[in-house]
């Protein structure tokens, strides 16, 4: 055959793939289009599993730094951070993956194409997976995975430090145990306007290299085969230039779940003719036999061959190791002390101050004697780390990160209180057994430290958490097992209580919220977890994290599980009050917001709005503040959101500082969908509020703050916007 030209590291990428598919059998094309890859020798493609996780850390592949779950890292509403996140993950992810590959290791779980970010959105409090996303936000979703896309993919022009990959398109968020089969029926409007918003972000501005299909089915096509999704979206509309997935297993769903197929060669065939690429199990297995009869062509087979060696080619992995410059980082930066404590301090920023009466929280451990902590979760690992994780070098409890702040000068009494979710602890005990423990612990102690909420056995995965009655899902909204009845004994010993919930969701916590003085949601906080909510129980930092979800009062207030409609749903459109709103947060300090001004009070469709604020520190601590935009349309003849977030920004102010923060708001932000999935920017009135919450009258009952607003017109032709 003619040179070798896909060896040649001084032409592009896309030269070097055409030449070296041309060279490939067809056998050898669809085997390389599963995500256990072979070698093949004689082209020197060497074997490549391309299934790896990175939700928050390098997953199930070692030793790694291991972040907070993924839905606490959103709780710090900011984008910095994230990014740094990503840029860490994938540092970590090049020094190991060269250190395996140096031990000729190439298993699952340790290759560079990381399946996350988790951009679903969080719509409905019950979906056990809620807790590997950003929340229920479009718009924050949106802002946090780009920004981890980008930490993770590097800067460098040429190479991708790794792949990152924006999951589950599209609409996937439950239930669980019927994912194989569920068919999803999303409005046109509900689809473009919430559902598929951050996917569409991800891959025109993230540029994001991969996107997996999500198992169920949307309006009657399965996700990883569905000509709607993928090709007229994704690559037609969007122009995606990356990598499709199929979730594990998902193609084998076409026939045996959704029934929309007879057989797997048909399952492969539709999945392929659509736009999958790889597929995460073995269905493309059968794809020799439908090229053979006709039923695919060998066009598609090259198109979806060549997306993905385009992404090997774009990692370095074929060219000298020299000319990639991530491929030099040594494996010395795998778990470094810099990377755990900047761990500590994303968990320091993830934790939400719900609640602070009468200025309970910080403690003061000079005025302390004892200390109870007692609950499940006090010294649980397993309430550090949520799912998809990695295997970190050191786990630090709630229980450990207290005794270590406090150190001898205060007495600790521990008491686990009751079982996480069943009726005792120990096989032979009656139920309720560690009750008394945890009262006399709470009656000898000055403070008591109670830690309840979830862990990733209760909620998360089908299959992947032990929560079999819901497959992952929560039934309801409740403390499970004994934990409500702990929860009132404790506060009825009349010692003073702080209620740390460790969990990756909204629990129904109303009886708490008016009986115990001062409530922290830590969520899953990671490895370094104990020492960050001992840091903030005890001033050391002032709580700063954001509510990324909504807190509902009860269950029963929930629309259908099964219905995707978003009437109803997230803060965007529900009717009720909620018990801790969506963008919720209090702070160890105040903040004061003044001059909010924009550019214009009129502009003509298809400009932006420039707005402008001004946050001053007026309490006596420093601390970081997240300022937060909002935007309502006030007319319009379709649905409209109650309000929708448009800014972000963390500030961080010592006392008596202040710092004018500024926005752009553009016309996209502005533009409504309409019932058929059009979108358009309607002349009207616009009102824009500004603060550190929402402007909802539950957030300036909790804060006593009400947020900033101001009015604008546009002027001007109706627009048609692109999506």
């Amino acid at each position: 055959m003619s040179q070798e030209i896909y060896k040649n590291e001084d032409l592009s990428f896309r030269q070097r793939v055409e030449d070296l598919v041309s060279r490939m059998t067809d056998s050898e094309k669809i085997s390389q289009l599963m995500h256990a890859s072979p070698e093949i020798e004689r082209l020197g493609i060497d074997a490549y599993n391309w299934w790896n996780e990175a939700l928050h850390g390098v997953a199930r592949a070692g030793v790694a730094t291991m972040f907070p779950q993924a839905i606490g890292m959103a709780a710090t509403f900011d984008e910095d951070m994230l990014f740094k996140v990503g840029d860490i993950i994938s540092t970590e992810g090049r020094a190991k993956y060269h250190e395996f590959v140096r031990k000729n290791d190439r298993d699952i779980y340790k290759g560079l194409t990381f399946w996350s970010p988790n951009i679903n959105i969080f719509r409905d409090p019950r979906w056990g997976r809620g807790h590997e996303t950003y929340g229920e936000d479009p718009y924050l979703t949106a802002r946090l995975a780009i920004a981890f896309i980008k930490g993770i993919q590097g800067n460098d022009e040429k190479y991708l430090k790794a792949a990152a990959c924006a999951k589950h398109y599209a609409v996937h968020s439950g239930p669980e145990g019927e994912r194989h089969e569920f068919n999803a029926v999303v409005s046109e409007k509900d689809l473009r306007e919430t559902y598929l918003y951050a996917f569409k972000q991800c891959v025109t501005e993230g540029r994001v290299a991969g996107v997996m299909g999500a198992y169920n089915a949307v309006n009657g096509e399965p996700c990883c085969g569905s000509k709607t999704l993928l090709k007229d979206i994704l690559r037609g509309e969007w122009g995606f230039e990356g990598y499709v997935v199929s979730d594990c297993w998902a193609i084998q769903d076409f026939n045996q779940g959704h029934k929309v197929t007879d057989c797997i060669e048909e399952s492969a065939a539709l999945a392929l003719k659509n736009g999958c690429d790889i597929n995460c199990g073995f269905a493309f297995s059968h794809l020799l036999r439908a090229l053979n009869d006709g039923v695919v062509t060998e066009e598609e087979i090259n198109r979806a061959v060549t997306n993905l060696l385009m992404i090997r080619m774009r990692l370095g992995m074929f060219d000298s190791p020299e000319k990639v410059p991530f491929a030099s980082i040594p494996y010395e930066m795998n778990d470094c002390r810099e990377h755990n404590e900047f761990s500590m301090r994303v968990a320091k920023s993830s934790i939400v101050l719900l609640k602070n009466k009468d200025k309970l929280l910080p403690l003061d451990k000079t005025k302390i004697k004892s200390l109870a902590v007692i609950g499940p979760n006090a010294d649980s690992r397993q309430a550090l780390v949520g799912n998809y994780f990695g295997t970190a070098s050191e786990y630090v409890t709630v229980l450990q990160g207290i005794r270590e702040y406090v150190g001898d000068d205060v007495r600790i009494y521990y008491a686990e209180g009751c079982h996480l979710f069943r009726e005792k602890c120990s096989g032979l005990s009656r139920s309720n057994d560690r009750l008394s423990e945890a009262l006399s612990a709470a009656e000898r102690a000055d403070v008591t430290i109670l830690c309840l909420g979830l862990d990733g056995t209760l909620e998360g995965e089908q299959g992947d958490a032990s929560n079999t009655d819901a497959s992952g899902d929560k039934i309801n909204l409740d403390l499970p097992g004994y934990q409500q009845h702990l929860l009132e004994a404790v506060c009825a010993t009349g010692k003073p209580v702080v209620l740390v919930l460790m969990s990756g969701s909204a629990l129904s916590v109303t009886w708490a919220d008016e009986h115990v003085p001062a409530i922290l949601q830590a969520w899953y906080p990671g490895s370094q977890g104990g020492r960050a909510v001992a840091s903030v129980l005890f001033g050391e930092d002032s709580p700063c994290g954001r509510l990324p979800i909504t807190f509902y009062r009860t269950t029963d207030e929930l629309p259908d599980f099964r219905d995707y409609s978003m009437e109803n749903r997230t803060y965007r459109f529900m009717e009720n009050e909620p018990l801790y709103p969506f963008g919720y947060g209090l702070s160890y300090t105040s903040f004061e917001y003044s001059d909010l001004k924009l550019n214009s009070h009129t502009i003509s469709a298809g400009e932006d709005i420039k707005v402008s604020v001004t946050v001053k520190n007026t309490g006596t601590r420093e601390a970081n503040e997240i300022v937060q935009i909002y935007l309502k349309d006030l007319e319009s003849e379709v649905r409209l959101p109650n309000r929708q977030l448009v800014g972000i920004k963390k500030v961080f102010l010592r006392p008596g500082e202040k710092e004018t923060v500024c926005f752009e708001v553009s016309p996209r932000q502005m533009a409504v969908i309409r019932n058929d999935g059009s979108c358009v920017l309607e002349p009207g009135d616009f009102m824009i509020y500004a603060g550190g919450s929402q402007p909802d009258s539950r957030s300036v009952e909790l804060t006593g703050a009400p947020c900033l607003s101001a009015k604008f017109t546009v002027t001007g032709k109706e627009m048609n916007l692109e999506y």
